[in-house]
C-alpha cells in the first residue's frame, strides 16, 4: 500500500508541529517546511527516531518561488503530494490606529499570500500527478469575529475564510477539496507573544491577557496543538472526502455557529 504525502508549512514548532507528529502518527510521509531549517530538521528527527520519514524543507511561504520549490523538494524524496496545509503565519499586536504599513504589509504577505501561493502550486502539483488533492489552511476564531488589538491579523483570517470558499468551488472538479482550521487560544509561542505585548499595552502582568481569554474558553482549559491536529487529521483523511470549503472552528467552546 502507497503512504500518502503531506506537506506541512509553520511546521518547526507550535501547531505546525503537532499537525506533523500527529500525521505522521496516522501513517503519512511527512515534509516540514519552514523560514528555520534548524527547527524543522529538529522535529524531522524527532519523527524520524520514532519510526516515521521525514524531512525538513527551508521555505518562507511569502515567496512563491520558495513555496513552490517546497512541494519540488517533497515529490523528489516521497514521489508524491496528497495533502498541503497552509499552517504558516504570523501575529502582530497594535491598536488599529498605530499598527504600521510594514507590519501589516507583512501580515497579509505571510497570512493570505502564503497560503495563496500554497493553493497555487499544490493545486498545479495535484493536477500534474491526476490524482485528488486536499488543500487544508489555516484560520481562526479571529476569522469569525475580529479582535481587538489583532485588526490586521483578524482581517488575514476572515480573508482565508473567503480563500477557502472560493478555491474549493473552483477545484472541486478536479477532485481537490479545501478547507480550513479555526482555532482558539492555543498554548504556543505565539500566543506568549501576543499575551507579551497585551499587557505590555495595557499596563498589566504578564500572562493575564492570556488567563483571561483561558477563562473564556466554556471547556475551560487551554487550547493545545493536539487539539487542532486532531481535526487537521481528520480532514486529511478519505472520512472528509465530502467535505470541502468550510472553515471548522476548533476552541474549546469560545465562538458558536
Amino acid at each position: 500500500m502507497v503512504k500518502k504525502v503531506a506537506l506541512i508549512t509553520g511546521a518547526g514548532q507550535g501547531i505546525g508541529k503537532g499537525i506533523a507528529l500527529q500525521l505522521s502518527a496516522d501513517g503519512f510521509l511527512v515534509a516540514l517546511a519552514g523560514r528555520h531549517l534548524d527547527k524543522v530538521n529538529e522535529v524531522a528527527t524527532e519523527i524520524n527516531n520514532k519510526g516515521g520519514q521525514a524531512i525538513g524543507i527551508q521555505c518562507d511561504v511569502h515567496k512563491k518561488e520558495d513555496v513552490e520549490k517546497a512541494i519540488q523538494s517533497a515529490v523528489l524524496e516521497f514521489g508524491q503530494l496528497d495533502v498541503y496545509i497552509n499552517n504558516a503565519g504570523i501575529a502582530i499586536v497594535d491598536p488599529v490606529e498605530d499598527i504600521s504599513e510594514k507590519d501589516a504589509s507583512s501580515l497579509l504577505e505571510i497570512n493570505v499570500l502564503g497560503s495563496l501561493y500554497g493553493i497555487q502550486a499544490a493545486a498545479k502539483q495535484f493536477k500534474k500527478q491526476r490524482t485528488p488533492g486536499k488543500i487544508i489552511n489555516a484560520s481562526s476564531i479571529a476569522g469569525y469575529e475580529g479582535f481587538p488589538m489583532l485588526s490586521v491579523y483578524s482581517a488575514t483570517k476572515f480573508a482565508i475564510r473567503g480563500l477557502t470558499q472560493a478555491a474549493a468551488k473552483e477545484l472541486a472538479k478536479d477532485k481537490i477539496t479545501v478547507n480550513s482550521y479555526c482555532p482558539g487560544i492555543v498554548l504556543t509561542p505565539m500566543w506568549d507573544e501576543i499575551d507579551d505585548k497585551m499587557t505590555k499595552l495595557d499596563g498589566r502582568e504578564k500572562g493575564s491577557a492570556l488567563n483571561d481569554a483561558i477563562n473564556s474558553i466554556a471547556l475551560g482549559r487551554g487550547e493545545q496543538p493536539e487539539d487542532v491536529a486532531n481535526l487537521v487529521s481528520f480532514l486529511s483523511s478519505e472520512k472528509a472526502n465530502y467535505i470541502t470549503g468550510q472553515s471548522i472552528i476548533v476552541d474549546g467552546g469560545i465562538q458558536f455557529s
